[in-house]
């Protein structure tokens, strides 16, 4: 499969992800975190998807289309790193829905580069919150969940926070 083909593949299997999740966490309340802002593509769908709900953007290098900027008070501009646990530290565990879109398109070097990330999502995803993500995350406290149809496994991953410590 040519490079471009994967990336429509991996575009379509995000837009159905994204869907899913939205209509899974209606009437729940808590944020909708968007770790990776890139071009804002995703961010964009996901304000579309869920009018009215917060969606606080997490970013290291902010440079999305202009269209696609979130509110200056709903970004959060810096390594997710130190940024993450910072948020975590005044708001607990306040989202309902998480999306890991961070990524270099290298599962192995993203094993390696984003090992840090996991417990902050777990220290930031409420009871039963929904996380999905375009690469697999390993954490005691994230059990996978089916993913919806279309969506080839291994092309993205969702989980569900278990409400445990």
């Amino acid at each position: 499969m040519s490079r471009l083909d994967s990336f429509i593949r991996r575009l379509e299997a995000q837009r159905r992800m994204l869907d899913w999740a939205a209509g899974a966490i209606a009437g729940r309340d808590g944020l909708v975190l968007e770790l990776g802002l890139g071009n804002g593509r995703t961010y964009d769908h996901l304000r579309e998807s869920l009018p009215g709900r917060t969606i606080q953007v997490f970013e290291r290098d902010v440079s999305p289309n202009p269209a696609s900027m979130p509110p200056a008070d709903r970004l959060v501009e810096g390594d997710m790193a130190q940024t993450l646990p910072a948020f975590a530290a005044r708001h607990g565990r306040c989202a309902a829905l998480i999306h890991v879109d961070v990524t270099t398109g290298v599962p192995e070097r993203d094993a390696i580069l984003f090992a840090w990330l996991p417990q902050h999502v777990v220290a930031l995803a409420a009871p039963e919150a929904l996380v999905v993500s375009g690469w697999a995350i390993d954490h005691p406290l994230l059990e996978a969940v089916a993913l919806p149809d279309g969506v080839p496994e291994g092309r993205y991953f969702a989980y569900r926070r278990r409400d445990q410590d």
